[in-house]
């Protein structure tokens, strides 16, 4: 799969991806994912049976952007994936829940206020671009439509640190109103700092 842009092709399509279309097209959705944070080749087959065990989970939502034929049609089971995103309800029994609020308590927030926030929100698992595709407001498209009509209370998603916040996803978490719920925070199994942003729904 390329995902290199080409200016004689209709604009990218965002669509929704069911289930069974996200697992047909796995390889290429964690191919963008591999690209966007330039991880070694490979690292797709150590993530792919949690993205797959993920689908499982209440309220999982999914949905990417692809490139249309020349003619403007899409053909889900193989139209080249630009870019891809997805989350689901998160829930006390979740590592990354769990890993949140003891991060939340060690930095000060009180467990009426950490168990507060974390009674209701969707958590925002994944949002990649692949870099032939960047700049072009995609990144933008695909949070707007994941988190349309979201029956949760807020949403919180995890992001690495970066020097001044100046990546294409900080610059795009900030725009769309997120906030800081921790920073500088090492999750288990992972020595780079992230940082957890937290916003109100709707958006």
């Amino acid at each position: 799969m390329s995902a290199a842009t080409t200016d004689h092709l209709p604009a990218p399509t965002i669509v929704d991806l069911s289930v069974p279309a996200l697992r047909a097209r796995l390889p290429d959705a964690l191919g963008v994912y591999v690209a966007a944070m330039a991880y070694p080749r490979g690292t797709e087959n150590h993530r792919a049976p949690m993205w797959t065990e993920h689908t499982t989970r209440p309220g999982w939502r999914a949905v990417a952007a692809v490139q249309p034929d020349e003619y403007g049609r899409v053909d889900l089971g193989s139209a080249p994936i630009l870019a891809v995103a997805y989350g689901y309800r998160g829930a006390p029994h979740q590592w990354w829940h769990q890993q949140v609020h003891a991060g939340m308590r060690r930095c000060g927030w009180s467990e009426p206020a950490t168990r507060d926030l974390l009674t209701d929100y969707f958590e925002l698992t994944e949002l990649h671009v692949h870099p032939a595709a960047q700049g072009r407001g995609l990144g933008s498209m695909l949070l707007t439509r994941l988190l349309q009509d979201r029956p949760e209370r807020s949403v919180l998603l995890s992001t690495p640190e970066v020097a001044a916040e100046d990546n294409r996803a900080w610059r795009l978490y900030r725009r769309t109103g997120f906030s800081d719920v921790i920073r500088h925070f090492v999750f288990a199994g992972d020595n780079r700092p992230f940082a957890v942003l937290g916003r109100s729904l709707p958006l």
